[in-house]
């Protein structure tokens, strides 16, 4: 008797599919452990990076240190603030040695993080005291921070958004 989609006897067919199951939960049993082993996925390190890196950008901006902020910043780097002002990386470097930014509490939460290949996208609810140049910065705020990883490798933030969030009955 023969198996009619191979012409190979019955036996042979069966003995063939069942050495294939065994090859396969021998290997399954062996490679299980080592892939246990293996270092957690590269996408929690990269989030576990860019975590780092709005903690120092978060520093950066309450201790008022510029050389921390420029390393920071890409060179194109553009920010519209909460009074959709625009914002160039020299000018934030040049508020922050002028000391017109003063940022004295900047509680952060909600914080989420999504990759697009070599881009991050930060999406947080931020608590702020403080004054700038363009007047009080108190209150609650979303925004929206992006990271590009540059030639180097280096996470490097290209864009930044904020927009306040009203109070019930607050006049804009």
């Amino acid at each position: 008797m023969t198996d009619a989609s191979n012409k190979l006897p019955v036996n042979m067919s069966r003995r063939m599919a069942l050495r294939g199951a065994f090859v396969f939960v021998l290997m399954a049993a062996c490679l299980g452990p080592l892939l246990a082993a293996m270092p957690k996925p590269l996408k929690h390190e990269k989030r576990h990076e860019i975590y780092q890196l709005e903690e120092a950008w978060r520093n950066a901006v309450l201790t008022g240190n510029a050389t921390a902020m420029d390393g920071l910043l890409a060179d194109d780097y553009v920010a519209i603030t909460s009074h959709g002002t625009l914002q160039t990386r020299e000018q934030v470097l040049a508020n922050l040695r002028a000391r017109r930014t003063h940022i004295t509490s900047l509680e952060v939460s909600d914080r989420k993080v999504r990759f697009y290949g070599s881009t991050a996208v930060v999406t947080s609810l931020a608590a702020v005291l403080g004054t700038n140049a363009e007047g009080d910065v108190n209150g609650s705020f979303r925004y929206t921070r992006v990271y590009v990883r540059d030639a180097h490798g280096e996470w490097k933030i290209v864009s930044f958004e904020a927009s306040r969030i009203r109070e019930q009955g607050e006049r804009k």
